[in-house]
């Protein structure tokens, strides 16, 4: 069958199945059934939209279903908790910096932000602001699709009052929840607040990127300083379009790089663009005209950007370091008294201070207080650029640690270790004697080198200026000591040191007046005094009352203390502080570097009062004072004085060094202000030679700047007024009591002013005025056995009895006591007591007589307790008839040129005289024959008479002459035997003597 044939077919088919309305009735069938069908889907998706509809309201329902419902009160303080930048001041309320925090925000209302701003920021992130309700439901649902599609464009749904809640009471979560929630607090937000209520608190909350010094940013107010350097109400349209388009993306969108400064042309760029957008929307909203929008379109905003600028705190780092700590402190006492704890409390529980402290830490943080302290701006700046300019540190050096390991650290540029180079450090302190204001510090050469704080932060042996807190002013106060009164330099076993202790230049200085001891600054003397009143505890009564908080228990009883050998150490600022108390007439005035706490809203939370503790009497400081002005006058602080502009200013203080030369101080006070100083290595190394000097030049340097500044306060034309109670008196500088007649013959009487309370009562017993015989170096009284010739008569000499009262008879160098004197002094002699003093033999003759150029010389007797010698002369050898023609006390004799012979005796204390020594010819005595005959015939008589003698003598006695003459062969031996040992002792004393001297 063709396709012709089978078409035919068909055609029949259809034409039969037509005639007999087959056709008909299958579409009828079929139009019901597909209708249907249709019906049935649509009725499905009907019931599918309610079900789904119910599910997501049971889903939204759910998730809001654990959200409290906030009342209007909590809804109000949760919006404005927004954190605000705590401010802090200069005194005389002089700006300084905002409190270091990681986003800097300044707080304004809505009357005082430009309306371009405003209309910048509804026409950018919430065009239907005016109208809704809190939500705009269809840019919700186009968010929610846009998630659900993953869509790469999304336009955000969210309304200034759901950015609210965002910020302020919920989270930054990405989540359906946090979506809900944030939804419904939304719409309960806009039945508590207005429109303009909502809008000035996004204004102060959203980040606006980073300022100009690269700190991080929020509220419009601080985008305004820190982007272009005006005020919010001052902001022209162009800005106000670039500040209204910063929220989208404030890290991306922000002009400036995180250190500070503009970006490049390529990062300004995004900026740039989303202005011009914000100026489109703003237009398109009807907020701007045409030609307001072309205006700005134009405008070079990038010339408006301010200039890279160095942040406050980089320019103030240990300033606004210092007053953000002593603000913290202040505040958390102020928390927890309003708590009921005392600040005994804080002390004695560290885990309790801990939590105060942060508490306190976080209010400063995001409060928006302004802190007020007491620093003046002028002398601030004035201090740093002396301390920047000064150029006499001493030189620079490699670090070593304790164990004399060297400390290595990373070089920034090549990454390799090497060995740390440190600088001389500096820490010094102004402060008000009467309020303990801290005026001005410097806590560094450079905070970028060393970022401890020098002058508050880091404890050092203060040397010496421990002297008038710890020794001199409490013994005074005691009635132990007062300026006139007489120390012993010597030599002397203390508690605690294995050895006598050594002043600073290794030698004694004898007996020594507290006046000179402070302004000489010896260690020796210093140490007797402490001694002398270590006891009653100086340290609890005295030290911790000026403010020395870190004194241990072993620094209560450490007789070292007095030469600043704490455990710890002091600050700069607590020597300061303490010398402050002699300044402020015996008060001690904490000191204090916060004035005040205000809130945001100028309400005052706290002013310092000072409160004064009487540490010392009037008396007492005034005396302490004359004495320390002596140091600068004659003693070891003249380069200070020398240094000074204004030296006719009453300043009083005290140098100090600590062992092996690692400090140098110097702290000195005036009638309004003290000023202290300190250098040294951060690691502990020796200072170079002429520390102390460089010390005290910067300290002058330091106050010139500042007398510049403020003269009045100082450079006060007043000295420190004299109490009631002083006197003056004369004294004997021998022992420090009143005159006796042999001290003020002796020339040693001096005058000095005392408390009227201590003034010597006694009469001086020191000296004696007597006749006294010399025995080996040591002075004997003499006795009426003495032989005149040998008496030193109305000489001076230390009284036996005194000397024992004083102790000083059991030092092993008693002669210390005028050691390095001069004048009056070197003439009173050291005694011996003549009862120890024993009759011994006769002694031996002197030997060894010598005649050269006029001097007889001989050797040093042996014998016990010898004085002196006589010395006899005849006219020739044969000439029996001697004749004595002097006395001397020394081993030599001049004589004259005549022709002569002599011979020597030595004598006793006692007035036992040696035989003669052998005669030594002066002269020619070469005779003639007459003579010759006569000699003979002279010599023959005197044995004719010798021998008659003889005989004359009994057997008996002729064999006791016999021993006698042995005896006396054998004492001649034994005498010039204990001559030669004599000679080897004293060379020997010699030796140790010099050793002594080293």
């Amino acid at each position: 069958m063709n396709w012709k044939d089978f078409l035919k077919k068909i055609q029949k088919s259809i034409s039969n199945s037509w005639q007999r309305k087959n056709i008909q009735r299958s579409s009828r069938i079929s139009y019901h059934i597909i209708w249907n069908v249709i019906l049935f889907f649509i009725t499905i998706g009907i019931i599918g939209l309610f079900f789904t509809a119910g599910i997501g309201a049971g889903y939204f329902a759910s998730l809001v279903d654990e959200e409290n419902v906030q009342t209007e009160e909590e809804m109000v303080n949760a919006v404005y908790n927004y954190d605000s930048t705590t401010e802090l001041y200069f005194a005389n309320d002089e700006f300084l910096s905002d409190v270091r925090s990681d986003l800097q925000r300044d707080e304004t209302q809505l009357k005082n932000i430009s309306e371009y701003v405003q209309n910048a920021v509804i026409a950018t992130e919430d065009q239907y602001f005016e109208t809704h309700n809190g939500i705009v439901p269809k840019a919700i649902l186009r968010a929610v699709f846009q998630e659900m599609t993953n869509s790469s464009t999304k336009t955000g749904g969210s309304t200034l009052t759901q950015q609210i809640i965002k910020n302020q009471i919920l989270t930054n979560e990405v989540s359906f929840e946090r979506k809900a929630k944030e939804m419904v607090l939304a719409m309960r937000l806009e039945h508590f607040f207005d429109k303009e209520q909502i809008l000035e608190a996004y204004l102060n909350i959203v980040p606006f990127g980073r300022n100009a010094a690269g700190e991080n940013i929020a509220g419009v107010q601080t985008a305004a300083q820190g982007i272009f350097g005006v005020n919010a109400d001052e902001l022209n349209l162009a800005q106000a379009a670039f500040i209204g388009g910063l929220p989208q993306s404030p890290s991306y969108y922000t002009p400036f790089q995180n250190s500070g400064g503009l970006k490049n042309e390529e990062g300004l760029q995004p900026g740039l663009t989303r202005m011009k957008t914000v100026l489109n929307r703003m237009y398109e909203a009807g907020y701007i005209s045409q030609d307001e929008y072309n205006e700005a379109m134009d405008y070079d905003i990038v010339a408006d950007f301010k200039e890279a600028e160095e942040s406050v705190y980089k320019k103030y780092p240990f300033l606004v370091n210092e007053v953000q700590k002593n603000a913290v402190a202040v505040l958390a006492k102020l928390l927890a008294e309003q708590d009921g704890y005392s600040e005994e409390d804080l002390v004695k529980d560290e885990e309790l201070n801990e939590q105060y402290h942060i508490t306190a830490e976080r209010e400063i943080s995001s409060n928006g207080y302004r802190i007020h302290s007491t620093i003046d701006k002028d002398i601030y700046d004035v201090f740093q650029k002396i301390t920047r300019e000064y150029n006499n540190y001493g030189s620079d050096k490699l670090a070593r640690n304790n164990a004399n390991q060297p400390i290595m650290v990373e070089n920034p540029e090549t990454g390799e270790e090497e060995q740390l180079v440190q600088p001389v450090q500096v820490g010094s302190v102004l402060i008000e004697n009467n309020t303990g204001r801290i005026i001005s510090f410097v806590g560094g050469r450079d905070y970028d080198i060393a970022e401890a704080n020098h002058a508050t932060s880091v404890p050092r042996p203060n040397g010496s200026t421990m002297k008038p807190l710890a020794a001199y002013g409490p013994a005074m106060e005691l009635g132990k000591v007062q300026p006139g009164s007489v120390l012993p330099d010597v030599a002397q076993n203390f508690r605690g040191y294995n050895r006598p202790p050594t002043n600073y230049s290794g030698v004694y200085y004898g007996l020594v007046t507290a006046r000179e001891a402070l302004y000489k600054s010896h260690n020796i003397s210093a140490l007797s005094v402490y001694n002398s009143i270590i006891d009653q505890d100086p340290a609890e009564q005295f030290l911790t009352k000026m403010g020395f908080d870190s004194l241990t228990e072993g620094d209560h009883v450490n007789l070292s203390l007095t030469l600043g050998a704490t455990k710890n150490g002091v600050t700069v600022e607590e020597n300061t502080n303490a010398y402050a108390t002699f300044g402020n007439n015996g008060s001690f005035v904490d000191g204090y570097m916060i004035d005040k706490i205000e809130t945001k809203d100028g309400e005052v939370i706290y002013q310092h009062e000072s409160e004064p503790v009487e540490v010392f009497s009037p008396q007492t400081s005034y005396l302490m004072i004359d004495m320390m002005r002596d140091v600068l006058s004659r003693g070891t602080g003249t380069a200070a004085r020398s240094s000074l502009s204004n030296p006719g200013v009453d300043w009083a203080g005290k140098t100090g060094t600590s062992n092996d030369y690692k400090d140098t101080w110097f702290v000195a006070t005036n009638p309004n202000v003290t000023l202290g100083s300190w250098m040294g290595y951060d690691y502990n190394q020796s200072l170079d030679d002429g520390y102390s000097n460089r010390n005290n030049v910067y300290w002058a340097k330091l106050v010139n700047a500042a007398t510049e500044i403020n003269p009045e306060l100082m450079a006060p034309s007043n000295r420190f007024e004299r109490p009631n109670g002083i006197v003056s008196r004369s004294y004997c500088a021998v022992s420090g009591l009143l005159p006796s007649d042999e001290c003020s013959k002796a020339g040693l009487v001096e005058s000095d002013i005392f408390n009227a309370n201590f003034v010597p009562s006694k009469k001086d017993y020191s000296l004696i005025q007597d006749k006294y015989a010399t025995i080996d170096g040591d002075v004997v009284l003499a006795n009426d056995d003495t032989p005149e010739e040998f008496i030193d008569g109305d000489g001076f000499t230390f009284n036996p009895e005194w000397l024992k009262d004083m102790g000083y008879d059991k030092l092993s160098n008693m002669k210390q006591l005028t050691a390095r004197k001069s004048g009056p002094w070197q003439d009173i002699q050291y005694p011996t007591d003549d009862t120890q003093v024993e009759k011994g033999k006769t002694p031996s003759a002197p030997s060894s007589l010598k005649i050269d150029s006029k001097k007889l010389t001989w050797k040093t007797a042996s014998g016990d307790n010898i004085i002196g010698y006589r010395i006899y002369r005849a006219s020739d050898p044969e000439d029996d008839n001697f004749k004595r023609v002097g006395s001397t006390t020394d081993t030599d004799f001049s004589i004259p040129s005549n022709d002569a012979v002599y011979h020597v005796t030595a004598v006793d204390f006692f007035g036992q005289e040696s035989k003669p020594s052998k005669v030594i010819e002066n002269g020619d005595f070469s005779d003639d024959e007459e003579e010759d005959e006569e000699k003979e015939e002279k010599k023959n008589k005197k044995e004719k008479q010798e021998s008659k003698e003889k005989e004359e003598k009994t057997e008996s006695n002729e064999d006791s002459e016999a021993d006698v003459d042995t005896n006396d062969e054998e004492e001649v031996q034994e005498a010039d035997d204990r001559q030669e040992n004599a000679e080897d002792d004293s060379d020997s004393d010699a030796e140790e003597n010099e050793d002594s001297e080293d």
